[in-house]
């Protein structure tokens, strides 16, 4: 079965009632999700197969190149004291440009369903409150919002929930809007072809009409930009913010 929901399909609604969570919903996001799991997790082994001490491979130097920048980056931003972050950001960020990416190869981006984004906002929200909560303890984290007046408790609880929204519906902006320029790009170049290709007389020109040639090309110019340069920018964006969020909050508290 498939349904249109917000761009994204549901391929099969199981017909059983989970417990809390009603009918269970596999939608193209969560198909592709895995896809990008399994993609990551194999690249992984590759990189990380056969490690030597000396005389290492090619490979190897790659996967040692990554782990460095990851380290610098999360060190760099964050501190020391933060290394046991290192796992976790560079997982964020691969996992991101990955699903940025695979519509490259005629995929849907998880990233162009919000719910994506908004389950990686939620997760460093917790984590920005846990480090407020850890260095100040439950009661400075609460006094926190009545700083520096209590009049403003209200608007610093809404600026506290506005952290994920924004962070969330920052990157998921940027990539639908990639995705919607795509397909409009695709639309119109089809349309010209057929309308350009049509001026030909007979049927030659029926027959040429029928086949969008303006769409070789051109699109993959343009996707240079709203794949490649966009992907990688806000993935390093989110991961950017994750570490200084998190990091401040450790400050705060």
């Amino acid at each position: 079965m498939e349904v249109d929901i917000s761009g994204a399909k549901v391929f099969f609604t199981f017909p059983f009632d989970f417990p809390l969570l009603g009918k269970f919903q596999l939608s193209e996001t969560i198909v592709v999700s895995w896809i990008v799991m399994i993609l990551i997790t194999g690249l992984c082994i590759w990189l990380t197969h056969d490690l030597k001490v000396e005389n290492i491979s090619k490979r190897q130097a790659v996967a040692e190149l990554l782990v460095e920048k990851a380290n610098s980056f999360v060190i760099g931003n964050m501190g020391e004291k933060f290394r046991y972050f290192i796992p976790f950001v560079a997982a964020l960020f691969v996992t991101s440009v990955v699903s940025n990416l695979i519509s490259l190869i005629g995929l849907r981006s998880p990233t162009a369903d919000l719910s994506t984004e908004a389950a990686w906002a939620v997760v460093v929200f917790i984590m920005i409150t846990y480090q407020k909560i850890k260095a100040g303890g439950v009661g400075g984290y609460l006094k926190g919002f009545t700083q520096p007046i209590p009049i403003l408790t209200p608007f610093n609880v809404l600026s506290e929930l506005a952290t994920p929204i924004s962070m969330a519906c920052r990157h998921f902006g940027n990539i639908l809007s990639g995705v919607v320029i795509n397909a409009l790009l695709y639309g119109a170049l089809a349309v010209a072809s057929s309308a350009l290709l049509g001026l030909i007389p007979g049927v030659v020109g029926d027959l040429l009409s029928q086949i969008p040639i303006l769409d070789v090309g051109i699109p993959a110019v343009l996707s240079v930009y709203f794949d490649w340069f966009s992907g990688f920018m806000q993935a390093f964006i989110f991961c950017m913010l994750t570490t200084m969020y998190i990091a401040n909050a450790a400050e705060e508290g």
